[in-house]
């Protein structure tokens, strides 16, 4: 039963802490919707999208009126679609993101997320023919957003797969240089990826997922801000303390809403993720958080030891709120997302080397970061295959989503719009990777690879 005094604590980070869930994602299994005529299998994943999200925006929208809390984003994850088109044997695989679409429009949802791959110890036909099709079909549909996992800790990383991604950027960027490149902010390059993922553009729905099942992604940089700020001068083992009580409360929340959604739609309720997805309205910033700790500005000494204790103490808390914790869960750092972030950049506190630090103790990695456009192919593939090692050697999830912006220099303003936010231009190590990277082949698994 709930207290006066926590409903009303609740009211109060809605409202001014800006508390939300950021998403409820529908997982959905197209196993079954494998056909040797493409079109036939187009229709099947179309139909069968229809009847199990068609009360997918319905559902969420009657549920925040009913808790008063705002759930932002309702989205769909499907079978990575390399795994349902290989049957087809068709050339290209545009039909069916062009399906998967049409079906998102129909249904409402923002973005639907499983136009992917995972390469992570090589490639068969069908993959081949996905990384083949990333960049037109990210460039011609509006809601398909892809992924592609190209290491692992237990295979090591693919870097032909690494190789192939820098290419697929670059060219992703060239064919929607009218929107600054923005079709790759809906494609993320990964290693270690989870199959339960709710946000996107990373979200697809793993083979060892179930039929159908909802998960939900909570968010409240502004609420832990406040709780830090209401320790003044406290120590860091206090602060860690009050954090996890905040993230407690969050994820709480957050699996109220998940089971009452699951209930609603008659399916599996799956997993919170309870990582902290920032927006660039001001306040509700991760990079705020470590400002409120006592940095200066974020991207300064001591900004790595500062994100590794919100990291930590956001997924203890939220360990302790539920059985049912997956996804990515903890600090999202997107630069162009986070007001903190970009007002850091600007001041040149913060640039791509101390970014990378950051990504070995934060939930994802470098995400959400624009480079000037004359970057080559063999450096974004040298940014990604930096990011898998740092996933692949220290067991965690990393991804790379970054945007070589056509036309723009370094220190130039790019603008993306809405929750994509605006950032300024990353200056990049102006040495080449080329030779490394032309090398290829396969870089082995770690030691620790070795537990069995």
């Amino acid at each position: 039963m709930l207290t006066i005094q926590e409903i009303l604590e609740t009211i109060k980070m809605v409202q001014e802490e800006k508390l939300d869930i950021r998403t409820i994602t529908m997982g959905i299994s197209l196993r079954d919707c494998s056909h040797p005529d493409p079109y036939a299998a187009c229709q099947l994943i179309y139909d069968k999208i229809l009847r199990l999200a068609s009360n997918l925006v319905e559902v969420g929208e009657k549920i925040s009126r009913e808790y008063g809390l705002p759930i932002v984003n309702k989205r769909i994850s499907v079978t990575p679609v390399s795994m349902i088109a290989e049957p087809s044997r068709v050339d290209s695989y545009l039909p069916f993101a062009q399906a998967l679409d049409r079906a998102a429009k129909d249904v409402g949802v923002n973005y639907i997320g499983g136009f992917s791959a995972l390469v992570h110890k090589g490639c068969t036909a069908g993959d081949d023919i996905l990384l083949d099709s990333l960049a037109p079909a990210l460039a011609e549909t509006e809601r398909v957003c892809g992924s592609v996992n190209v290491a692992t800790t237990r295979a090591g990383i693919n870097m032909d797969a690494v190789y192939k991604m820098g290419h697929v950027i670059k060219d992703l960027a060239r064919l929607t240089a009218r929107e600054n490149g923005l079709g790759c902010a809906k494609l993320v390059v990964f290693a270690n990826v989870p199959e339960d993922n709710p946000f996107m553009a990373g979200a697809f729905h793993g083979p060892g997922e179930p039929e159908c099942v909802i998960h939900v992604g909570v968010s409240g940089p502004g609420v832990v801000k406040r709780a830090v700020e209401k320790v003044p001068g406290a120590d860091l083992g206090t602060i860690s303390e009050e954090i996890k009580k905040t993230a407690f409360k969050i994820t709480r929340m957050g699996e109220l809403v998940g089971r009452s959604a699951a209930e609603k739609l008659g399916v599996p309720f799956g997993i919170v993720d309870l990582s902290l997805a920032p927006t660039p309205a001001v306040g509700d910033s991760v990079a705020e958080i470590l400002e409120a700790m006592g940095l200066e500005r974020c991207g300064t000494h001591g900004s790595t030891a500062a994100l590794a204790l919100l990291n930590d103490a956001v997924k203890k808390g939220g360990a302790m709120a539920s059985s049912s914790i997956g996804g990515l869960s903890g600090a999202f750092i997107p630069v162009s997302e986070d007001a903190g972030m970009i007002r850091a950049v600007a001041d040149g506190s913060l640039g791509m080397d101390k970014l990378e630090a950051m990504t070995c103790v934060c939930s994802v990695g470098l995400d959400m970061i624009a480079v000037p456009g004359e970057t080559p192919a063999e450096t974004l593939s040298a940014i990604i295959a930096d990011e898998a090692a740092i996933g692949v050697i220290n067991q965690k999830t990393t991804g790379v989503r970054i945007i070589p912006v056509p036309g723009k220099k370094v220190g130039e303003m790019v603008e993306f719009g809405g929750l994509l936010g605006r950032t300024p231009v990353l200056p990049l190590n102006r040495y080449s990777s080329a030779g490394f990277i032309a090398r290829r082949g396969r870089i082995p698994a770690p030691i620790q690879s070795l537990t069995n």
